[in-house]
Parts: C-alpha cells; structure tokens; sequence
C-alpha cells in the first residue's frame, strides 16, 4: 500500500511534467531540424532584422522584416510612389529611442514609435507614428504621427536584395537602402 504523501508527490510531479510539456510546445519558435534531412526549418520570407546604434548619450533600436527583391521591382511598383508604406514587412517597423532625437534636424522625443515611410522618386517622407503593434500600414493614422521628415534619395553603391537599415559607423545618419535606392537620413542624440 502507497502511503498518501508518496501518491500526492506522484501527482504534483505528473502534472508539472504535463504542464510543462504543454508550456514548452506553446512556446517554441521554430521547429526542429527535419529527422531524416536534419535540415532546418524554412526561414521566413521577410526575417526579422535590427539595426542599433549606442552612443554615450543613449542607443537607438529599430526592428523591423526585410522584404527581398526576388527579380521584382519594389519601389514605385509593388510599393507604389505616394502611398504610406509599413518600411519593411510584417509588423510596422518599430524604433526605440532612450534619449530625446534629431532626425533630419527635427527633434523627436524618447520612447518608442511605429515607423512609416512615403517613397517618392526623389525623397522619401520618413514618418514616426505613436501608435505601436501595427500590422502593416493598414490602420495606419495619420494624426497619430509624431515626425515627419523628408530623406533625400542616393543611388546605393551595391543593389540591396533585402531591405535593410544601418547607421553610419560615426551615429550620424540612419540609412535605409533597398535595390539600387537608398535614403540616408541625418541623425543626432540630444
């Protein structure tokens, strides 16, 4: 006969073992690797991606998914000229700032903000929205904007198949570039 305090152990371990097992399939990213091909999952068409910078006045933190080329023009086509444009895929690309900012010469105060872009053939208006956890631009709302600045546009010096944002080595400039386009927007942390 099982005493009643070794029953009760039993029971409490069976059920964190089941707990736990349940948490754990909730929270797995991805998938293992294929058992008979031990390759890896398939990556998303559009990964994640962050690009940081860190001065000893603060840091700046951008994430956001980068569309690829795939032998398409993006830019003035399947991202159109005029229209309001998530800057990258999935989710609004979203930018953290821990001190106040200047994009373009114009401030932009601490906190984290959605970010939006209007490509044009000549610039592109680069907009901060205060309105987070957007998919897409497509409950995209203009009176919750916060900045808007205009980047002029430079031929990139290689063609960008994915998306991508970087800041100069210096923290002087955010630069976004996809294809032979690339944007290169002054920055300075107050």
């Amino acid at each position: 006969m099982k005493s009643p305090m070794i029953s009760a152990a039993l029971s409490v371990a069976l059920f964190c073992g089941v707990a736990s097992t349940a948490f754990a399939q909730n929270v797995a990213v991805m998938p293992p690797p294929d058992k008979v091909t031990g390759k890896a999952a398939e990556a998303k068409p559009s990964p994640m991606a962050v690009a940081s910078m860190k001065s000893d006045k603060g840091y700046i933190k951008v994430v956001y998914s980068q569309p690829h080329l795939k032998n398409r023009k993006m830019l003035g086509d399947v991202e159109p000229y005029g229209k309001v444009w998530r800057l990258g895929a999935n989710e609004a690309t979203e930018i953290t700032l821990t001190e106040d900012t200047k994009f373009g010469g114009k401030e932009l105060d601490a906190g984290t903000y959605s970010m939006f872009a209007t490509p044009e053939k000549d610039k592109w208006t680069v907009i901060f929205n205060k309105a987070l956890g957007q998919w897409g631009a497509y409950s995209y709302d203009k009176s919750q904007d916060a900045l808007k600045v205009d980047a002029k546009l430079v031929k990139a010096e290689k063609t960008f198949e994915p998306f991508t944002i970087w800041f100069s080595a210096d923290g002087s400039a955010m630069h976004m570039a996809w294809g032979d386009t690339q944007v290169n927007l002054p920055v300075a942390i107050d």
